[in-house]
């Protein structure tokens, strides 16, 4: 349920229209109470609250009309400048870039103080009565209406500013490896914390016959898996003594009616079953960071391919998402991934979780830069330095083998790609540098010294 609600809250939080819509509500709660408080002074002129605006009702009502009017047209400017960040930030970065800027809390607050304001106005409007010979006027909302429209006007300065930044590629890129990091210390909390540790095998790997003595239990819908709720499942495999072996972790796409899970024993793996596991799987049309690491890795990737494309040709942009990416995956590997199999109070298996592994990320973030920069020799030598510092940071012989065999995909590509045979040497002075890095010995004085 927890999981849920999470999940829930996260789409509503990330949305573009969550916090415009809660200004706009706070700037209905504000007009009212700066009415009352003018209506209990009987619109006295003689106070503080009247020093910038002293004039009547006439000019009150063309004041506020200016206002809102005027924050409208803002808005309109906004919305268009927003849609031709948008429509950049599609063709060169991605369309997958597109939630970055839409959730971008910056983005948000502008629009919303721009509609907030013209709602301000117009309720202040209707407290306006009367002409200029007997009339009242809220003088202490007039003032604030005023300083909302100076806001606004600020706020106008810094969203140019924001957008002329923020569709810069390192800026873009450097956003995406934040996420990355904070996706890392929310799914990989517990860091690694000796060179003994070793990576948990798949769980399906070391229980086969737990993954086929079962009966199938079928996908409802089709979709990206965006959340599973494990706590759920956790309970509901208890109450209905059964294991379930999940089939798909978060990011996969899943097809309406292949395996989504299998349960054991057969004859407990009811359709009411069926339907709860299927409900505790949070699908949707696009994947997202809750519980998908894999995602963001992507979206670097999807930069880097992008700028190595003939039509944009900007290593740069390339090599820069490389050096992001190793940093993000140095801190993937010094983290222990959560375990696959999952006993519940009693120690009984009830739970086997598709995880995601080393071998895993790391295909996920080189495998496609790999074969695009294969005829590219600084961004092959760049990838080659990435993995370097990866190999200095593997502390487990799995997670060493997994950068090796990458190490050696590189090299052969180069061999073809590459045709000047002092870039093919530059390549194999890099290979011999990720080699030396992972070294046993050299790894035993890292740990020793952390």
């Amino acid at each position: 349920m927890m999981t849920t609600i999470r999940h829930w809250w996260e789409w509503v939080r990330t949305s573009y229209w969550f916090v415009p819509s809660q200004m706009v509500v706070l700037a209905i709660v504000t007009a009212g109470v700066m009415i009352a408080l003018d209506e209990t002074r009987a619109s006295r002129t003689d106070g503080w609250w009247a020093l910038i605006y002293v004039g009547g009702p006439d000019g009150a009502r063309t004041l506020l009309s200016t206002v809102a009017g005027s924050m409208m047209t803002v808005a309109g400017v906004a919305f268009s400048i927003t849609i031709v960040a948008l429509t950049l930030t599609s063709s060169q970065f991605g369309p997958r870039l597109l939630r970055n800027f839409m959730r971008d809390p910056g983005n948000q607050v502008v629009l919303g103080t721009f509609l907030a304001t013209f709602t301000y106005c117009l309720l202040v409007l209707r407290a306006v009565r009367g002409d200029e010979s007997q009339g009242f006027v809220p003088y202490l909302a007039l003032n604030v209406a005023i300083a909302l429209a100076l806001a606004g006007l600020g706020v106008l300065i810094y969203f140019i500013h924001h957008v002329s930044t923020s569709i810069q590629a390192d800026r873009v890129v450097a956003s995406v490896s934040g996420e990355l990091n904070a996706a890392i210390d929310r799914l990989y909390p517990e860091p690694l914390e000796h060179e003994s540790d070793e990576r948990e095998p798949p769980a399906a790997a070391r229980l086969p016959d737990a993954t086929t003595e079962g009966r199938s239990i079928l996908a409802a819908r089709s979709g990206y898996v965006q959340a599973i709720d494990l706590d759920g499942l956790m309970r509901l495999a208890v109450n209905r003594n059964v294991l379930l072996s999940l089939k798909y972790r978060p990011g996969q796409f899943v097809t309406a009616g292949t395996v989504l899970a299998m349960g054991s024993p057969p004859d407990r793996v009811v359709d009411e079953l069926a339907q709860e596991v299927n409900a505790r799987h949070l699908l949707g049309v696009q994947r997202t960071l809750e519980q998908d690491v894999e995602f963001a890795i992507h979206q670097l990737v999807e930069i880097a391919v992008r700028a190595l494309s003939p039509g944009v040709n900007d290593p740069f942009t390339a090599m820069t998402c490389l050096d992001w990416l190793g940093a993000g995956l140095c801190r993937i590997l010094e983290r222990r991934f959560p375990a696959s199999a999952l006993h519940d109070e009693e120690g009984a298996l009830r739970l086997l979780v598709s995880r995601t592994t080393v071998a895993g990320v790391l295909d996920a973030g080189f495998n496609q830069i790999r074969q695009c920069a294969r005829e590219n020799a600084a961004v092959t030598i760049r990838l080659l330095e990435t993995l370097a510092v990866i190999a200095s940071r593997a502390r487990v012989e799995n997670d060493r083998q997994a950068v090796l065999h990458h190490a050696r995909m590189v090299e052969s590509g180069s061999r073809d790609g590459l045709r000047e045979e002092r870039d093919r040497a530059d390549v194999r002075q890099r290979v011999e540098a990720v080699l030396r890095a992972l070294r046993p010995e050299r790894h035993r004085v890292i740990g020793a010294e952390t």
